[in-house]
């Protein structure tokens, strides 16, 4: 094993249990990369070498006297600089934070941890998580490893690109809006966005209370699989978390799918495709197809309606979470989030009433015209990744309409709470990758883990690693 860093995730921590690597020669591997390549990509907010190879010494030694920790026993981890670890700073890719340490660890982050996790450092982000391309006035944009002219996406864009150039072997991201499957398709790598409740949110940065959900970016389906289970189930410290009984999530990920139904829109999600994203819809429906799996088409309620509920219900609840920085604190943001926060205070009290009580019946509709299928599929953007001049709009008039397109897709699945898979399902001829998303009923985490590992299993998209030098 020449670079362990190449590994993916449930490889590399069964390697480890094994004793066949130990976590200084993972973490190690993974440092390499780093000190190589993310001068290059900007993806780290912090790099904690020595603290990381002196924690994997520990693992080390407690492995070989105790016995693994966890199922993470060893492996290096880092996150999106969002997650509260106490004692760290957390910066939430803003200047207001820029020296803000936190006092309690959250909850995901802390399940990972009691795994057994070893810390590389933090990731970079969007500022306060709040735009869909990875540009950052602060800190600079995050590059992507495929062609480093253009965008991881976001909020998740140190995510998606250390996962992408394997400088990490997953990565905590969030989803408010799309901002895990949209790295995780820019970038060519596996991201789920889970149920609203199903991972708790405690301790992670909010942006909009009733949109937020936790959940990972990594090499693989089955390494989302893994992270997922360990995160997810009931925290008393986050009420709004569900007390469901958590599935075997890596045993659903080793299910067939034959008989499944898979429903692919007739209308929104493939209306206006970028001819490339098209070609790879119809290759994957193909795969999924000699799967055993049977393609319907699917009638959808109007899901424009859907996206702008979603884009005026964030507006407002990250409006409302800001209002006392934008007071005291406006020159500290950059021009576009203070604008697009500005323009959440603008919102009425009525239009976000209305927004909220249309939730149910559009949730209602949507699982109508489903109903008999297993999933649905659909692109996650329309496009492949922009350069990050070409979409670097800053708060221009043309912002919020480059924001609308490319969140396009992602935006009605947060607004009705439901869970996604993000899959990389092929490359254009530019060598940009290309992802579809999976769409489950609430709660049915496992039901799309089980259609995307088998699409993995079928395919090497996942595999492939961009040739940085």
């Amino acid at each position: 094993m020449s670079e362990p860093a190449l590994m993916s995730l449930t490889a590399v921590a069964s390697a480890i249990a094994e004793k066949k690597l130990s976590s200084r020669e993972v973490t190690e591997s993974c440092l390499k990369r780093i000190s190589q390549f993310d001068p290059k990509l900007n993806a780290f907010m912090s790099i904690e070498a020595e603290a990381a190879l002196k924690a994997a010494d520990a693992a080390d030694a407690g492995l070989a006297k105790s016995g693994a920790r966890g199922a993470l026993h060893g492996v290096p981890l880092a996150h999106k600089d969002m997650y509260y670890d106490k004692g760290k700073v957390v910066t939430c890719g803003s200047k207001i934070r820029r020296d803000f340490v936190a006092t309690t660890t959250s909850t995901a982050l802390q399940r990972l941890k009691d795994a057994g996790t070893v810390r590389l450092g933090s990731l970079q982000m969007v500022e306060f998580a709040y735009g869909p391309t990875g540009h950052n006035p602060h800190y600079g944009p995050v590059r992507n490893p495929w062609n480093t002219d253009h965008i991881t996406g976001g909020s998740s864009s140190g995510s998606g690109s250390a996962v992408a150039a394997r400088l990490t072997f997953a990565a905590l991201g969030s989803d408010t809006g799309g901002s895990i499957r949209m790295p995780a398709h820019f970038c060519g790598v596996t991201g789920l966005k889970t149920t609203v409740g199903r991972v708790s949110r405690a301790g992670a940065m909010p942006l909009s209370w009733s949109l937020d959900t936790v959940g990972p970016l990594a090499q693989t389906v089955e390494d989302c699989a893994l992270l997922t289970g360990l995160m997810a189930g009931a925290d008393p410290d986050d009420p709004t978390s569900s007390n469901l009984a958590v599935p075997d999530y890596m045993a659903a990920a080793q299910q067939p799918i034959k008989g499944l139904k898979i429903g692919v829109p007739t209308a929104f999600y493939v209306d206006d495709l970028d001819p490339e994203v098209a070609r790879a819809l119809d290759e994957t429906l193909a795969v999924l197809k000699r799967e055993g799996a049977e393609i319907v088409k699917v009638e959808l309620p109007d899901q424009r309606q859907l996206t702008a509920a979603c884009q005026l219900v964030l507006a407002t609840e990250a409006a409302a979470y800001h209002k006392r920085w934008m007071i005291e604190r406006p020159q500290d943001y950059g021009a576009q989030v203070l604008m697009r926060l500005q323009n959440g205070l603008a919102v009425p009290a009525v239009s976000y009433l209305e927004a909220m009580r249309w939730r149910g019946p559009a949730l209602a509709a949507y699982l109508a015209a489903v109903d008999g299928t297993d999933a649905v599929i659909a692109p996650v953007a329309p496009m492949p990744a922009p350069t990050i001049a070409e979409s670097d709009v800053g708060n221009s008039l043309d912002a919020e309409a480059v924001i609308q397109r490319i969140t396009r897709f992602t935006r009605p699945i947060n607004y009705m709470g439901l869970p996604s898979l993000s899959i990389p399902t092929g490359f254009t001829k530019a060598g940009l990758p290309v992802g579809m998303q999976i769409v489950g009923r609430s709660f049915d985490e496992a039901g799309i883990i089980r259609i995307g590992a088998a699409f993995q299993r079928a395919t090497d998209f996942h595999q492939r690693v961009p040739k940085l030098s």
